[in-house]
């Protein structure tokens, strides 16, 4: 493999416009699963759903630690989602633009793994990757770790028997880069949806924040996978 790049690319509003289809969805199913389970009202269950994503980093990490949800059954029943394959929306020149990067390519996303291979599938991305990095595998020594947190970066590069420098992190949170490149590793800031979402009102970390800007910790900035070729 050489001095071979390693990409971890994100998946939702990285590979797909996820603020068109999949959050405004996956937002009502933890929404009613954190009613029926907690039993709560309605607005107790989108604040603890959104109160504990920004605590956490994910939704799910808050109902662990304070109410002793079940981690697979959350996952599962919030993630069913019927028929978002025809509600997801990418650009079609992403095929050709995975197939002709050099370097092994991973997705590394807080979702599980079954909706990552759901997403990839309908996308006609699956043949392109070579592995997914869920929600399921950021553990470490019985703690949940996922993005943004540094342990975990560290970890995966170890797991994939190479430096941090070595990978490539493609996203559209900021949070998660900042954390990515502290441990070495390189950034990239997807915006292509993040300017979509900004433009229709959509949704998703990003929306909002002042795109012409790069922070420090933020190698490069695209809008096109196609762009991923003249990233120093």
């Amino acid at each position: 493999m050489g001095t071979e790049r390693i990409w971890l690319f994100d998946l939702d509003n990285t590979l797909h416009n996820a603020a068109a289809s999949a959050f405004g969805r996956l937002n009502l199913a933890m929404t009613a699963y954190i009613e029926r389970e907690l039993g709560v009202g309605a607005d107790e269950a989108n604040r603890l759903r959104i109160d504990y994503w920004h605590r956490y980093g994910a939704t799910m990490l808050g109902l662990i630690r304070h109410h002793g949800v079940k981690p697979a059954h959350f996952l599962h029943h919030t993630h069913l989602l019927p028929g978002l394959e025809r509600e997801l929306v990418h650009h079609p020149h992403d095929l050709a633009a995975l197939r002709g990067l050099r370097g092994q390519k991973w997705i590394l996303t807080n979702a599980p793994v079954a909706y990552a291979e759901r997403v990839l599938r309908a996308l006609g991305l699956s043949r392109h990757i070579d592995g997914i990095v869920g929600i399921e595998q950021m553990r470490m020594f019985g703690q949940w770790r996922p993005k943004p947190d540094a342990r975990m970066f560290r970890a995966l590069a170890a797991r994939l028997g190479v430096p941090p420098r070595r990978c490539v992190l493609v996203e559209d949170t900021l949070v998660h880069q900042k954390a990515a490149y502290a441990v070495g590793m390189r950034t990239v800031w997807m915006q292509r949806w993040a300017k979509h979402g900004t433009k229709r009102g959509g949704q998703g970390p990003e929306v909002g924040v002042y795109l012409h800007r790069r922070p420090a910790y933020v190698c490069a900035r695209i809008a096109t996978l196609q762009q991923l070729r003249r990233v120093p």
